[in-house]
């Protein structure tokens, strides 16, 4: 079975797409939790086709409480029949025993996905917890490196970002030969003159991009993430294709598409 790292590489070079679709469903655009669910997953079905993986934002299932949870889960389940690899956002960081539950709750079961974002902020060696269960579950983690809002630089600048990239490529060096290890990297795609330091920094960590469309990235910055050929590197976006013109599912379609083509244009 493939890795979530092998899996996400081999959509991009199959499908020719680097997009990750987030799938962000904010409860005020519907009338209730099961228009909220329906069209999420008909964005989910007919996006698939443009998407290397599906992103979903775990604060916006957690927000419905015991419904949002049941919702995330058939939102997992269908990515999976779609053959999508699933990265929840969920940022999760903590100490110890606490950190393996984490790790347990949302690396492992039906409604969790094959990759998670993590937070470093707390120590490096509280990564391990989260790295065993993504290792022993053929899955992946990926630590905050430098987000994509502003205030980012408050805790993220004066090298520290880039002390986090030498502790991620450190960590996927331990991992046995292979293009990319279980340690991906959030970098933001805001952050477009740093794209390519970080990605000479951290070369056998996948990089996930968020920024995309709402936040202002284009996908001209984003050269800079890739390795030849194209990979490397998963570009997000979640309200402008979620959201693209209203609830129209076709719009969303023609987002997914457009964002697609163009990153595969700046890579040609």
């Amino acid at each position: 079975m493939l890795t979530f790292a092998q899996a996400v590489t081999e959509r991009t070079r199959r499908l020719n797409t680097r997009l990750c679709v987030g799938l962000d469903p904010r409860r005020g655009a519907y009338r209730d939790a099961a228009h909220l669910k329906t069209h999420t997953l008909d964005v989910l079905e007919a996006c698939a086709p443009y998407a290397a993986c599906i992103k979903p934002q775990f604060a916006f299932y957690e927000a419905l409480g015991l419904e949002g949870f049941g919702i995330l889960e058939e939102v997992c389940a269908a990515a999976r029949m779609l053959g999508l690899p699933v990265l929840l956002d969920a940022k999760r960081g903590d100490i110890g025993s606490t950190a393996g539950a984490y790790a347990r709750a949302w690396l492992t079961g039906r409604h969790a996905g094959a990759a998670l974002t993590v937070n470093p902020f707390l120590g490096f060696e509280t990564l391990t917890p989260f790295m065993d269960t993504a290792q022993a579950n053929g899955g992946a983690v990926f630590v905050l490196v430098k987000t994509s809002n502003p205030g980012q630089a408050d805790l993220q600048g004066s090298g520290v970002s880039e002390r986090v990239a030498v502790e991620v490529a450190r960590l996927n060096a331990q991992e046995p030969e292979g293009e990319y290890g279980s340690v991906g990297a959030v970098v933001g795609a805001t952050h477009a003159a740093d794209l390519a330091t970080f990605r000479a920094l951290m070369p056998r960590a996948l990089l996930l991009l968020p920024g995309l469309g709402a936040q202002g990235a284009a996908a001209t910055d984003l050269q800079g993430a890739f390795h030849a050929g194209g990979t490397g590197a998963l570009a997000s976006a979640s309200r402008g294709v979620q959201y693209a013109d209203s609830l129209s599912v076709a719009a969303s379609v023609e987002a997914a598409k457009g964002f697609r083509d163009e990153l595969n244009g700046v890579l040609a």
